[in-house]
């Protein structure tokens, strides 16, 4: 979560208080997600099972080239091969049923990925980084052809580097991980629109809709939203009434 934008309107939208929480600037939280979840640059897009709110979420992932722990962010950038469009896409829904709970997102997150259409290597964009070392490139968002978000790479709260050394840290980031930034502000996702105007517009994805994303560079994806498969849905769970004045 790189961009403190985006952290403002999902905060409005998912948690019980808007705002951009003074602990997002300590350090750049993150999340594992799927690895099997993958899809390429122009497939078709399933709506996970159970999932009313369908979302998209516009980022840029870098591509590690070779293992290392504890990386330091001087160094990071010799573990970094290139980058490409990721697309995070998300139940809302699930999500905000999960995160209740304090843990998560897992459902909520994991159907989708979409990643390409290339891997640019790091080298070709060495001419568009800022002196912080941040990569200055636009980036948009359409669904059926109207833009919904614009925003640039250099609005990260952190760089690429730094957030591969902060993925490192007391722990390894093997070649061919991919680091996504986070999602871009500005309409990167529709859930952070929704946060500020308090109402569900634009609507959620529906089947039929086609989302398209371009980062200069980079290039532009194109994933038409399809009906997904059913799926056996989980019991509810068992309430178990313990005695609070119980010691172990």
């Amino acid at each position: 979560m790189a961009f403190a934008e985006h952290v403002d309107g999902v905060s409005r939208a998912l948690a019980s208080e808007g705002g951009v929480p003074a602990e997002y600037y300590s350090a750049p939280v993150f999340y594992f997600t799927n690895p099997y979840a993958m899809i390429g640059a122009h497939d078709d897009v399933a709506i996970p099972p159970g999932c009313r709110v369908f979302d998209y979420e516009l980022e840029v992932a870098a591509v590690v080239s070779r293992d290392g722990s504890s990386v330091a962010p001087a160094d990071a950038s010799d573990y970094i091969f290139g980058y490409v469009i990721f697309n995070d896409w998300s139940a809302r829904d699930i999500q905000k049923q999960e995160m209740k709970v304090g843990l998560g997102p897992s459902k909520g997150k994991d159907s989708a990925t979409t990643l390409g259409p290339f891997l640019v290597t790091a080298d070709e964009l060495d001419g568009r980084r800022t002196a912080e070392g941040l990569l200055d490139l636009d980036a948009s968002v359409s669904v059926n052809g109207t833009v919904i978000g614009r925003d640039n790479l250099r609005n990260m709260s952190w760089s690429f580097d730094e957030l591969l050394a902060h993925a490192s840290r007391g722990t390894w980031v093997k070649a061919g991980d991919v680091l996504g930034s986070g999602t871009l502000g500005n309409g990167g996702c529709l859930v952070e629109l929704w946060g500020r105007s308090g109402e569900q517009k634009p609507e959620p994805l529906k089947i039929g809709d086609v989302v398209e994303m371009t980062v200069e560079m980079l290039g532009t994806t194109r994933n038409v939203v399809v009906a997904g498969d059913d799926a056996p849905a989980i019991a509810e769970g068992r309430r178990y009434h313990w005695d609070s004045n119980r010691r172990s």
